[in-house]
């Protein structure tokens, strides 16, 4: 048999079976989105961070800012601003039609933004403390060498710094899949999203949220095995 009885209600399994294209493709989304917002939220963090170092107090205004704002306030309220609230200023993100229905729709670009803009404010802090962690004396040598403090940074302090905050990135990455499913709210067709459409299929409530449960230990279970040997290798060369 395919069901078992749980409590008093029947679970049944079975009847999940020719949804699990649909859950493959809602598993795709989610990563494709994850990936691209930490890509982009690393730019927006690198971006963040050397304004942070710079003298210019301006500058380094507009990060502390940035920052802070981003880093208190909650996920969901920047998604809502961002796809509700901008649109009613005159300022929206328009349709890709050539990227597909999922991927190119106003949905899922500005969900992109909002959460790059987000994910950006924690790596910029990740590169702080990166940035901490080399020697005062590299920007000493650097300058010595002839270099500017902006080629010293480029070429000798940044490259290090990134080194060191790469399993934080990591990281970053595998709390991204996880906080991703907030899309799922402004009908975005990720993983999490997946189980409203087979509920209004089937009529069943806990086996895809069980199922979506599993997938996501499974993304972040093999990340972060893959980030433990990612840590073990760059250990070696400390």
């Amino acid at each position: 048999m395919d069901y078992f009885h749980l409590v008093g209600i029947v679970v049944d399994f079975g009847k999940m079976t020719k949804w699990i294209p649909t859950f493959i493709d809602g598993t795709i989304v989610t990563i494709v989105l994850s990936l691209m917002t930490v890509f982009f939220g690393s730019i927006i963090g690198l971006l963040a961070t050397l304004l942070q170092q710079s003298p210019n107090r301006f500058f380094k205004g507009i990060a502390a800012v940035y920052t802070q704002v981003i880093r208190g306030t909650p996920i969901l309220i920047q998604l809502y601003i961002w796809l509700y609230g901008l649109p009613l200023i005159g300022v929206t993100l328009p349709a890709l039609t050539f990227l597909g229905d999922t991927y190119g729709s106003r949905e899922f670009l500005t969900a992109v933004v909002a959460l790059s803009i987000n994910s950006g404010a924690y790596i910029c802090e990740l590169l702080r403390g990166g940035l901490d962690a080399i020697d005062k004396g590299q920007m000493e040598a650097g300058r010595s060498l002839g270099l500017s403090r902006r080629q010293t940074m480029r070429s000798v302090i940044i490259p290090q710094a990134i080194r060191v905050i790469l399993p934080g990135l990591g990281n970053e990455f595998i709390a991204m899949i996880k906080e991703s499913s907030i899309v799922s709210v402004v009908g975005i067709f990720d993983v999490m999203y997946t189980t409203n459409i087979v509920k209004a299929s089937t009529y069943s409530i806990f086996e895809p949220l069980i199922i979506v449960a599993i997938i996501y230990f499974f993304l972040t279970f093999t990340l972060t095995a893959l980030m433990k040997q990612l840590e073990k290798r760059l250990s070696i060369y400390d």
